[in-house]
C-alpha cells in the first residue's frame, strides 16, 4: 500500500517505494554514491546485494540450481530466466506481429531487426548498411578476412560462429545434428531443419503485405520485400548516395572514384 500511495517516492524519477530504507538504496543510483567495495578487485558497488552477486565471480559459486537439468547459476533471475527453456513460457510479446520470446533483450532485437527501417551503421568498404553495429562488425569480416572464430581442436579459423559449429560436427564429431525425418538430411541449426522440413511439407508462413505471395523463410520474405519498399540500403563510401539494389553500388563507385581523383581505386 506504500507503493500505492506513493508514501516512499522518488524525486528524480518517480519509482515508488514500500520503505524509506529501499527508497535511501534506490537514491544511490542517481547520486553515483557506491559505498561497498570487493576486496578482490576493488570494484565499487552501490547496494551489498549487488556486491554479493558480483563476489561470486571470483569464487565461482553458483547457490542456484535448476531442478529438471542441473544446470547452475550466479544469480538467481538467470536461473528464472533458464526455466522458461524447460515450461516453454515467453512472457515478452511483440505488440506489432504477436511473436512471442523468453527474454526482453531478444523482444527489442526483434523490433529493431524486422520492424525498424533505421540503418545507422554502414560499412566503409561497400556502404551496406546495418540495424546494429554487431552486425556491422561481422559484415566487415568480408572484407577484411578476419577468422576470430577459432577450432579448440585444431588450428583452423572460421569468419563465423555457425561455420566453426559445422566444422566442429563434420571434423571432430563435437554437438549434435537436427536430422530431418523425412529425407534424413542433416543440419547443425535447428532452425535449418526446421526452414527445410516446411519445404518438403508445402508451408510458407511468411506473408508479404503488399501482395499475395508467401514464402517458406523470412530471409526469403525480406529479399522479396524491397520490391514494395523505398528504403535504400546501400550507399557509397565516397559521396553517401543512396541506393535500392547492391549490384548498383560497384557501377556507381567506380564512376564516382574517377570524378573525384581516385585513380587507384
Amino acid at each position: 500500500m506504500n507503493v500505492h500511495s506513493s508514501k516512499y517516492k522518488c524525486t528524480e524519477c518517480g519509482k515508488c517505494f514500500s520503505s524509506n530504507r529501499d527508497l535511501t538504496r534506490h537514491r544511490r543510483s542517481h547520486s553515483g554514491e557506491k559505498r561497498f567495495e570487493c576486496t578482490v578487485c576493488e570494484k565499487r558497488f552501490t547496494t551489498s546485494g549487488e556486491l554479493v552477486r558480483h563476489s561470486r565471480i571470483h569464487s565461482g559459486e553458483k547457490p542456484y540450481k535448476c531442478h529438471q537439468c542441473d544446470k547452475i547459476f550466479r544469480v538467481f533471475a538467470h536461473l528464472k530466466r533458464h526455466m522458461r527453456v524447460h515450461t516453454g513460457d515467453k512472457p515478452y510479446k511483440c505488440s506489432l506481429c504477436n511473436k512471442s520470446f523468453r527474454q526482453s533483450s531478444n523482444l527489442q532485437k526483434h523490433k529493431r531487426c524486422v520492424h525498424s527501417n533505421r540503418r545507422p551503421f554502414d560499412c566503409r568498404y561497400c556502404g551496406k548498411r546495418f540495424k546494429s553495429n554487431d552486425n556491422l562488425k561481422h559484415h566487415v569480416y568480408t572484407h577484411t578476412g578476419a577468422k576470430p572464430y577459432s577450432c579448440r581442436h585444431c588450428s583452423e579459423c572460421f569468419t563465423w560462429p555457425d561455420t566453426l559449429k559445422s566444422h566442429l560436427l563434420k571434423s571432430h564429431n563435437e554437438g549434435t545434428w537436427f536430422t530431418c525425418h523425412i529425407c534424413e538430411k542433416k543440419f547443425t541449426e535447428s532452425c535449418g531443419l526446421k526452414e527445410h522440413i516446411r519445404r518438403h511439407e508445402g508451408v510458407k508462413p511468411y506473408v508479404c503485405l503488399e501482395c499475395p505471395k508467401c514464402f517458406c523463410t523470412p530471409r526469403e520474405l525480406k529479399h522479396h520485400a524491397v520490391k514494395h519498399s523505398d528504403a535504400k540500403l546501400f550507399c557509397c563510401g565516397l559521396c553517401a548516395k543512396d541506393f535500392k539494389r547492391k549490384r548498383n553500388v560497384p557501377i556507381h563507385f567506380k564512376k564516382c572514384a574517377i570524378k573525384l581523383g581516385f585513380t587507384d581505386v
